[in-house]
């Protein structure tokens, strides 16, 4: 099975790996901006959730292999030279093997489908982990802090740079550059929360060992040109490097508290009003929420519809409003929940079909009339030709009485039942019948505004005969004129021929008549 993906092309400089260039890979184009990179396009890429799986797993899997190799010489050469840099960096390290591993097992976990304990998927096990990467961070710039204080003010310790720190601390920026790269990379693909707190931690490690790297330079400066103020180069960069600890942990940390918190992404709310009030026969927008789980987000959105619109209508306007969503959310899991609403211009003939909709009853035909200033309405409503006369007429009386509660300034009310038919009936094959086919067209020929009766049908079912044709009428004839015309006929056609038992004529607009 293939999914579909919709991925973010981005600038190179929002891939970089430098302070500042790292773009949060779940960014929208539209919802989203990041700074010089809001004109990010999309483009759908197909991919299937085994190949998601494995891509992750292994990127996530070499990550740990090389925080365990870098991590190790640092803690050897730092404890050989004594530089309290080098050993920041060896604990910064450890800690980012640390925070690799959980993000290996918790990649594994997080792209678990949703269960009956679940049932938002596992997501959230990445948005956590990436939490507890912050705080190991964060443990990490308070042991680095204290010990650069001690050594600055209490205690002078001798550092002794040599060829072999500077080739680790080297060969550890090649390393971090491969692996934020590649985590990026993955970040991006799959809009991975855990992958990314993995490769910006690597990014900033780049600089934090160069900053190191540089202080080794000047404490050897130092001892070369007998200048003693550069022997607090190394503990002065021991405290950039916390400093650039604390940063990142900052920016993780408001990250993965939002996801947890179920915040919504920052302007993405507006971008989704703006696309849903775009859809036809929306009357209001209720309320717009939303949730992120891992790399999937989640929407629920409560719509106000016409109070008369029908079911069907509804879920059209509901597919309409999920799509508008996900152009702005793609991939996202959409709920859209309609609230039936008065409209702003609602006439009373639509208040009075709205309560017979709201007990799903059909009325048609509704006519009101003004008598001395007391409106009394006439309608005809369908039921169930299987009821009886007593359950009819009880579902015909509570609905006046709504209907005179939801409309007071009616006075009267006059129902029409009709049957609606439950049965197919059984009838014989239609039938040529030239004399009556004769009678009705010279009834049809009284009547200037029909310009032709064709298709004239004679059918006979249980005994009874029914007839139907169809009448060609102006284009521009008002709709009412045309249904006074069909009643007229259908009438004269009955009194024409008595033993007719119903008759339906099929309205035509001229142009139509001429294909």
């Amino acid at each position: 099975m293939k999914v579909q993906l919709r991925i973010l092309a981005q600038s190179p400089a929002c891939v970089g790996v430098g302070l500042g260039q790292w773009c949060h890979p779940g960014r929208l184009a539209r919802a989203l901006p990041c700074g010089d990179n809001a004109n990010m396009a999309e483009s759908p890429v197909l991919y299937s959730p085994g190949s998601m799986r494995a891509e992750k797993r292994a990127v996530a899997g070499n990550s740990v292999l090389a925080a365990i190799a870098i991590t190790v010489l640092k803690i050897i050469v730092g404890l050989t030279t004594g530089s309290l840099g080098i050993l920041s960096e060896a604990a910064h390290s450890g800690l980012d093997l640390v925070a690799a591993v959980i993000t290996f097992f918790s990649v594994r976990v997080s792209d678990k489908p949703a269960d009956a304990d679940h049932q938002y998927g596992h997501g959230k096990v990445e948005n956590f982990s990436a939490f507890i990467e912050t705080g190991l961070l964060l443990l990490t710039c308070v042991w680095i802090i204290y010990e650069a204080i001690r050594r600055l003010f209490y205690l002078h310790v001798e550092i002794e740079p040599s060829i072999a720190a500077f080739l680790v601390m080297i060969a550890s920026m090649i390393v971090d550059f491969w692996r934020s790269r590649a985590l990026g990379k993955i970040a991006v693909k799959y809009d991975s929360q855990a992958l990314e707190a993995d490769a910006l931690h690597f990014s900033t490690d780049i600089w934090s060992s160069g900053v190191v790297v540089l202080g080794l330079l000047l404490v050897q400066l130092g001892r070369v040109y007998r200048i003693d103020w550069l022997r607090d180069a190394d503990p002065i960069a021991a405290l950039f490097v916390a400093g650039v600890v604390v940063y990142v942990s900052w920016r993780l940390a408001r990250k993965t508290i939002d996801a947890l918190l179920d915040a919504a992404p920052s302007g993405v709310r507006s971008h989704i009003l703006a696309a849903a009030g775009k859809v036809d026969g929306l009357l209001e927008i209720d309320r717009v929420r939303i949730r992120r789980a891992g790399n999937r987000y989640f929407a629920d959105v409560s719509i106000g519809l016409a109070r008369n619109v029908t079911f069907q209508r509804s879920e059209q306007v509901a597919d309409a409003v999920t799509a508008a969503v996900r152009s702005v959310l793609p991939d996202a899991d959409v709920v859209v929940h309609s609230v039936p609403r008065p409209a702003d211009r609602e006439n009373i003939f639509d208040r009075v079909r709205a309560v017979a909709t709201r007990h799903n009853f059909n009325v048609h035909d509704v006519s009101v009339q003004d008598l001395k200033g007391r409106l009394h309405v006439e309608q005809h409503l369908e039921l169930d030709e299987r009821l009886s006369l007593k359950d009819a007429h009880d579902h015909v009386t509570r609905l006046e009485s709504e209907i005179r509660n939801d409309v007071p300034e009616i006075s009267s009310i006059l129902t029409h039942i009709e049957s609606e038919p439950a049965t197919i009936e059984a009838g014989d094959e239609i039938v040529r019948d030239a004399a009556l086919e004769k009678k009705l067209k010279a009834i049809v020929s009284e009547f200037p505004e029909v310009l032709d009766v064709h298709e004239v049908e004679v059918k006979r079912v249980r005994g009874r005969t029914y007839v139907s044709c169809h009448c060609t009428f102006s284009d521009d004839l008002p709709l009412s004129r045309v249904h006074d015309v069909q009643t007229d006929l259908e009438i004269r056609f009955k009194q024409a021929a008595p033993e007719l038992f119903r008759v339906l004529i099929h309205p035509e607009p001229q142009t139509d008549n001429r294909r």
